[in-house]
């Protein structure tokens, strides 16, 4: 669905975020940006280390030590998160109208817990339990059906060690869906899955938020995962974003020099790989202007000295380019 026809629910601006490190200050995010509709599922994709968690944890305030905002704003239904009390932050959005599904599904529980108390323990800190009358358990049971957990009346009371990697991470999206958020975040969260789980994970995901409504910022570095349950792709490269447009457009008509580079270097039909020349820039000493100008086919005189502007290519399509390829 065309982004234009949708009413923005999250929109990030001009996000500028910077580590600072014994080596020097990591220059993580570089005036990145990102809009997400109402009910829409946006893939956040590019290489590893090119700011999507980053712009993840941003969103939630949750960097890392040493992590720094320096400038933007995330703007959630209207109000922007980075200006918000942290304690407000903390009791009406993070977990509650923001929930994320994680990376890792053997690392997110708490191994002397059972899964029950995990769970309990989250809606009760979300105030999902009514006075006096603690958790409905029924309303979990029925959420673990909703993800395939068999006989859900019989799982509160194991601990996670008891449960598969596949298992687990239904769990994370029962935990994730519960507090009735209108936006999930999903941190690559089918990596450490193998691949049959994987398309199982993908599909019963996608089908629960879709027949909710509910937006999904994605974020992951597998083309072919975007291309399956993305209706829109944001491409980032070392902190910036690139082209940003119609999952379907961007694959058959992507206008970015490193879009393009991206989907080439996928491997052919008869199994080759093909790098993308040069070398990933320093974050440390990133280049001038648009960070992928020393790669890059296109690049002029201008690139090396300016960020280029998002310039609207086609409707819904967006890059950030002085010489898109047409």
């Amino acid at each position: 669905m065309n982004q234009n026809l949708k009413e923005a629910l999250l929109v990030v601006t001009k996000l500028i975020v910077q580590f600072h490190t014994d080596r020097g200050v990591v220059k993580a995010l570089d005036g990145a940006e990102l809009r997400v509709g109402k009910g829409e599922v946006v893939g956040l994709i590019g290489e590893s280390g090119c700011g999507k968690t980053t712009m993840a944890r941003s969103i939630l305030r949750v960097l890392p030590s040493g992590g720094r905002i320096i400038n933007g704003a995330v703007f959630f239904k209207g109000r922007d998160l980075l200006a918000m009390e942290e304690r407000d932050l903390n009791t009406s959005v993070r977990g509650k109208m923001i929930t994320l599904i994680p990376q890792d599904p053997f690392n997110s529980f708490n191994p002397v817990f059972s899964v029950g108390t995990q769970i309990k323990d989250i809606l009760k800190w979300k105030g999902e339990a009514k006075a006096n009358r603690g958790i409905d358990e029924t309303i979990i049971w029925d959420m673990l059906g909703q993800v395939q957990i068999p006989s859900p009346e019989g799982q509160l009371k194991k601990y996670p060690y008891q449960f598969s990697g596949g298992q687990r991470q239904r769990l994370m999206i029962a935990m994730a869906l519960l507090p009735s958020p209108d936006l999930v975040i999903a941190d690559e969260p089918t990596t450490a899955l193998d691949v049959t789980v994987e398309a199982q994970i993908l599909r019963l995901m996608t089908g629960l938020v879709r027949g909710r409504e509910i937006s999904v910022l994605f974020i992951t570095h597998d083309l072919g995962v975007a291309s399956e349950v993305c209706e829109r792709i944001v491409v980032m490269y070392a902190g910036q974003d690139m082209e940003d447009g119609p999952a379907e457009i961007l694959f058959s008509d992507p206008r970015h020099p490193y879009t393009i580079e991206l989907l080439e270097s996928l491997p052919n039909p008869e199994g080759k790989i093909r790098d993308i020349p040069g070398e990933v820039p320093s974050l440390i000493h990133p280049p001038e202007g648009c960070r992928f100008h020393p790669r890059c086919p296109s690049a002029r005189g201008s690139c090396s000295r300016q960020r280029p502007e998002r310039v609207e290519v086609a409707l819904g399509h967006w890059t950030r380019c002085f010489h898109p390829v047409r």
